[in-house]
């Protein structure tokens, strides 16, 4: 694969986004719980990566087991219940084995109407997947979330880096309108897998609540989250005047949905309506705009 350093370099296209806005914001919940690694589940280690980085083996990590849970059991409805009272949609990129076993959670983001896209059949890398086992895993993903959303899901993004393999298997799949294993741009772009023109939505690390891992500690409160989010979305938003941007905003049930951290969103959400000239939208909108726009 040749590496694309230039991208649309000084003449970016323009989106013309709904309502001439500036900035078109994604919010993406990652929805990982029950999907991550451990030996309750048959699996052969335990995950080792939430606010902490402290590996258990030999026996079952309930500390690491109920840290996940959390986002089930407490985060979401603060989450949904937070997003829906600002009027923001979100993309729920969900691993198939977390809808497996809470399907309630996916019934009632889509009766809030969010989308349901894929995050992968578990919380697990795909950079060394064998391609039959990748593909197996992309279609159960797909069969499981369309069993329990009504309908199918149209994008996916990967945990950490994709195999070799994964974008082209998305494109013969068939189904999907878009990938977001990419972090190069703040606009769409097409990129041409087996013969056809394919979709990629960036996603983003930093404007990601992520960095409330103690590895990181790059937030601590929730103003530093909002904060952060909003000097991101301001720079965009000025340079949106003459060409229109995309922004991702990465959220986990786990980290935003703690009672100390939910101000964040207000925040954000507060803070980009006041600027104005803002379009708040699930990233099958986004994806759906773009092909309209420039074709497929």
């Amino acid at each position: 694969m040749t590496r694309d350093l230039k991208g649309y370099g000084r003449t970016p296209p323009d989106a013309q986004w709904p309502g001439a806005a500036r900035v078109a914001v994604s919010f993406v919940i990652n929805f990982e719980e029950g999907a991550e690694m451990s030996l309750s589940s048959g699996d052969s280690f335990n995950e080792k990566v939430y606010e902490v980085t402290d590996e258990v083996t030999g026996v079952v990590d309930r500390c690491m087991e109920s840290h996940f849970e959390y986002g089930t059991r407490a985060a979401w409805w603060r989450i949904a219940d937070a997003l829906q009272r600002l009027g923001a949609p979100a993309t729920v990129s969900t691993c198939g084995r977390a809808a497996e076993l809470s399907p309630w959670l996916i019934e009632d983001a889509v009766a809030r109407g969010h989308e349901i896209s894929c995050h992968g059949w578990r919380w697990e890398k795909h950079a060394h997947m064998a391609e039959p086992e990748e593909r197996q895993a992309i279609a159960r993903t797909v069969k499981v979330l369309t069993d329990i959303a009504g309908t199918r899901p149209v994008g996916w993004h990967t945990r950490s880096t994709p195999s070799p393999n994964t974008r082209r298997l998305l494109v013969e799949e068939g189904g999907f309108l878009y990938d977001s294993d990419d972090y190069s741009d703040d606009l769409p772009f097409f990129v041409e897998v087996s013969d056809k023109r394919h979709l990629v939505l960036p996603y983003s690390f930093d404007t990601n609540d992520m960095h409330y891992h103690q590895g990181f500690h790059r937030f601590v409160t929730a103003r530093d989250f909002a904060e952060y989010t909003a000097d991101a979305f301001d720079t965009l938003w000025s340079e949106g005047e003459r060409t229109p941007k995309m922004m991702s905003i990465g959220l986990h049930l786990r980290m935003i949905g703690r009672p100390g951290r939910i101000a964040a969103l207000d925040r954000i959400v507060s803070h980009m309506r006041a600027r104005g000239s803002v379009w708040f939208a699930t990233r099958r909108q986004i994806a759906e705009h773009w092909i309209a726009r420039f074709g497929r």
